[in-house]
């Protein structure tokens, strides 16, 4: 049972998830690549600068976010998307796309872990932390709804344009409402009450004292490592689910007069619609699964997630794709569910004035990952397919993680 209140400040943390998550690209994000003649090789590159993108301005943006205000970095991050998708909107060339990445990644870096902050500050405002969890999943299934209602609207203007370009155009419009639904936000959410109290270049010392103090916590370390590993691996592979879903749109016996672009948007659109919905679900009951070993729950959940991978890799390769297509929904549910979870095991270690730094080493850890496994998922794409590269590299994941496990964590001696 639930002791917050459902307040307008709770539904403006929806919204705002709402709002981030209408990417209408995202459904058609490689097909549009594709579209513009970019092999699996370019576009695991340009992924991987992405990530590298991220990962040079990952601290610093949370370290600037929790000393300078965090509503002044989300209305910066905002304002540097809708550069970038301007830039994806007129881009012809490869070198043009690198620009879009660079600006995606700045944008997304100075966003990432500064909302969530935000949030576990209010909590803490309100006396409501120990509910954390389900606060942090109910407001982030909003956030699933939004990418359900963008891929169903997206699959809609695609089957009425017959083009995906067009999508960057109409994305700047939500993420326009955002930057406007930030401003909104009470001004004692900019920074943490500690932070507050202090001087520019005071707030300064504490955060980068205090967050070189906890980080070096193995149990804070361990959470955000569980958490950034999995995260990477759905980021690095999410989007060639798309070539996928066209092998389920081309045996679909429905609109066999329709022209098959137009096709593929709308059952792409469905098949994502479902993701989504399910997804928001996840989210909000991952609260329920949270039993008295929290460490179990995030070390059954990883393998879940890359056996999942396997399974889709396997299916893929043999051409069993509704098959495939189940078990790649598998690991979208398992990191919906991880999510909330992680997040507020974070919390119960970290100091709030320092969150968003911490989350920011996350999602480092993250961009690193990613990186990695973005340009060699790319490389064996083109050289041997979609399938089998996703089986590798779930292979690949599971051993690594348990060798790490099983050979260099130690177990306590008395």
């Amino acid at each position: 049972m639930n002791s917050f209140q459902k307040n307008i400040q709770f539904y403006k943390f929806c919204s705002y998830g709402f709002l981030k998550n209408l990417r209408f690209f995202d459904a058609f994000f490689i097909l549009f690549l594709m579209e513009k003649g970019l092999p699996y090789t370019q576009i695991g590159i340009l992924y991987a600068l992405r990530e590298i993108v991220i990962n040079v301005f990952e601290i610093p943006s949370g370290i600037i976010a929790d000393t300078y205000g965090r509503k002044n970095a989300l209305v910066s991050s905002f304002v540097i998307y809708i550069f970038s998708f301007y830039v994806f909107y007129t881009a012809t060339e490869f070198w043009l796309f690198t620009i879009a990445f660079v600006l995606y990644g700045i944008a997304d870096a100075f966003r990432s872990g500064t909302h969530q902050s935000m949030i576990m500050d209010y909590l803490k405002l309100n006396d409501w932390s120990a509910h954390k969890i389900s606060y942090y999943g109910h407001t982030r299934s909003y956030s699933q709804k939004g990418s359900a209602i963008s891929s169903l609207v997206a699959g809609v203007l695609i089957f009425y344009s017959g083009s995906y370009e067009h999508i960057f155009l109409y994305s700047m419009v939500p993420y326009a409402l955002n930057f406007m639904l930030i401003l909104s936000y009470p001004a004692y959410l900019n920074k943490s009450e500690v932070q507050k109290s202090l001087k520019k270049k005071e707030r300064l010392k504490l955060t980068l004292s205090t967050f070189f103090i906890i980080i070096r916590q193995k149990k804070v370390l361990s959470i955000i490592n569980t958490s950034a590993v999995h995260s990477a691996y759905l980021k690095a592979i999410k989007d060639y689910i798309q070539p996928l879903m066209v092998n389920l749109a081309l045996i679909t016996p429905f609109m066999l007069e329709v022209e098959i672009e137009k096709k593929n948007g709308i059952i792409i659109g469905l098949l994502y619609f479902i993701i989504y919905i399910l997804s928001s679900s996840a989210s909000k009951y991952s609260s329920k699964l949270v039993g008295s070993n929290k460490h179990s729950i995030s070390k059954l959940t990883l393998f879940l997630g890359f056996a999942f991978g396997l399974l889709s890799g396997l299916f893929f390769y043999y051409d069993m794709w509704i098959a495939a297509f189940i078990c790649f929904v598998g690991i979208y549910l398992i990191e919906n569910i991880r999510k909330p979870i992680l997040t507020g095991f974070v919390a119960d270690h970290v100091p709030n004035e320092i969150f968003t730094s911490v989350i920011s080493v996350q999602a480092q850890l993250k961009t690193i990952f990613t990186a990695i496994l973005a340009v060699g998922f790319g490389i064996l794409a083109d050289h041997y397919g979609i399938g089998l590269s996703l089986l590798v590299l779930s292979i690949g994941l599971i051993l690594s993680t348990l060798f790490l496990n099983v050979f260099l964590v130690k177990p306590k001696t008395k």
